[in-house]
């Protein structure tokens, strides 16, 4: 049974840090590449951070660059993103992504919410 489970969400004020797990079980996670993807209220889901199997090879939206670190563990089975510098406008639902060719699986999401 294939799952991804995230945590480390939850409030912050802005200016502060959060560091978002995934979980990965049920499929061999280091062949898969790994992404986090959000959503706000009202907004569509976008892609924030990706990185490729073997973890050599990383992107991120703009809005991100320079503020968020995405990382594995391939040895833990775990995908990592570190956010920091977290503004008002970072607040959504964090979900995890996993992609192998046509294999897609999603975690089922985790709320960071930055606000003072």
């Amino acid at each position: 049974q294939v799952q991804l489970v995230e945590s480390g969400g939850g409030l912050v004020q802005p200016g502060g840090s959060l560091r978002l797990s995934c979980a990965a079980s049920g499929f061999t996670f280091s062949s898969y590449a790994m992404s986090w993807y959000r959503q706000a209220p009202g907004k569509e889901r976008e892609l924030v951070a990706g990185i490729a199997s073997a973890g050599g090879s990383t992107n991120y939206v703009d809005s991100v660059k320079g503020r968020f670190t995405i990382s594995r563990d391939n040895a833990k089975n775990t995908v990592y993103l570190q956010m920091n510098s977290l503004k008002p406008e970072d607040t959504a639902v964090y979900y995890c992504h996993a992609r192998r060719g046509l294999y897609v699986y999603w975690g089922q999401g985790t709320q960071v919410t930055v606000s003072s």
